[in-house]
């Protein structure tokens, strides 16, 4: 974290870019899950609050926290790493990664299983040409 003085002249603590770079990863990996943060707080066994500060990188995670939430991820502990060192290959795969992430999130929305299976089967026939 990057320590600062306030106007209090109080030390304070913040984030890194790495952080929230993290953090930014085990959100979309909860969102593409379909988890809520509440329900992958008490799946990490911390509060709400404390997994939405993960997520927006505010607070660290420790060494055995991220590997706890890779677990309940199902991914390797090195995935919220990937892509850290900003190389434009892997800025485009994360826009990708975003849209495809969207879709997901839109398809879960979906209540009608036919019209999810249309859908489905349409990004099939798409896919294909």
């Amino acid at each position: 974290m990057v320590p600062f003085d306030d106007d209090m002249g109080k030390t304070v603590s913040r984030g890194t870019d790495a952080d929230r770079y993290v953090g930014n990863r085990i959100r979309e990996r909860r969102v593409m899950l379909g988890l809520s943060q509440q329900q992958m707080a008490q799946l990490i066994g911390v509060t709400y609050q404390q997994a939405h500060k993960y997520e927006r990188g505010i607070n660290r995670i420790s060494a055995g926290r991220l590997y706890e939430i890779a677990r309940v991820l199902r991914v390797p502990v090195g995935f919220f790493f990937e892509g850290l060192d900003g190389s434009s290959d892997e800025e485009e795969l994360s826009v990708r990664q975003r849209m495809c992430l969207e879709l997901a999130r839109n398809f879960t929305q979906i209540p009608n299983d036919r019209h999810r299976e249309a859908l489905s089967q349409l990004a099939r026939v798409l896919a294909a040409k």
